[in-house]
């Protein structure tokens, strides 16, 4: 089921996004397939990783798996916040054949929002590019070089991706409720696929990121003070 729009002085031009008769000028159909798409990002998601987990072996082999694991998730969110929300953040993608546009029209059947440049998602995207994306790529050398920043990075890279998340989601809901738009296509898929599950990750690693490195901060800051107390006791 398609909507139409009706660009100034053109032909109506149809196209799947919801709300029905959502106005998107310009908008050009993507070229690729959804399996081409699919196919595109996780090979180069692939190709990025494989190289950076030889990498990370070869620099420290002494590395713990879970901490290995850890630093291999933030350098996926460093590319995936850096360059591909980079790009929508600063492009409008319904008016283009970039295989990164293409990538967020496909997206888009869940959030017709990415396609209107609606302004939260667009500030929300901008900040995760800018902000989360170069400091997860610092997280992850922090964590492969053991280095003491490690877990305030971790935590407010961590805290900042729940933050985007939550409101996220609750700026769509809002807009369900109060106002009975509905941005995803009745497909299930879409809506349970593309926005809830996908987004979803960036709730549930984070929010176990986040209370790991809760724990070790306040861990330290335990030893620190005990340490005072034992020197002042001493001193005294």
């Amino acid at each position: 089921m398609t909507a139409n729009i009706v660009p100034p002085g053109g032909e109506a031009l149809p196209h799947p996004y919801y709300p029905l008769g959502v106005a998107l000028p310009g908008y050009i159909a993507n070229e690729l397939s959804t399996i081409q798409i699919l196919a595109i990002f996780s090979g180069t998601c692939a190709a990025v990783m494989l190289p950076t987990l030889v990498a990370i072996n070869r620099k420290r082999p002494d590395l713990p798996k879970r901490e290995l694991s850890t630093a291999m998730w933030f350098v996926l969110c460093g590319c995936i916040h850096l360059v591909l929300e980079g790009y929508f953040a600063f492009n409008a993608v319904a008016t283009s054949r970039h295989v990164l546009a293409q990538l967020w029209k496909e997206y888009s059947l869940s959030d017709s929002r990415y396609l209107t440049r609606d302004a939260f998602v667009v500030s929300m995207e901008t900040v995760t590019a800018v902000c989360w994306g170069p400091l997860s790529f610092l997280c992850a050398w922090c964590i492969v070089a053991d280095h003491p920043a490690r877990h305030v990075l971790q935590a407010v890279i961590s805290l900042g991706q729940i933050y985007g998340d939550v409101l996220y989601y609750a700026t769509c809901t809002l807009e369900y409720v109060v106002r009975a738009l509905e941005f995803s296509r009745p497909e299930r898929y879409y809506f349970y696929g593309y926005y809830v599950f996908l987004n979803a990750i960036w709730i549930v690693v984070p929010s176990m990121l986040l209370w790991s490195s809760c724990k070790k901060i306040t861990r330290a800051f335990a030893r620190v003070q005990q340490l005072e107390a034992t020197k002042n006791g001493k001193a005294h």
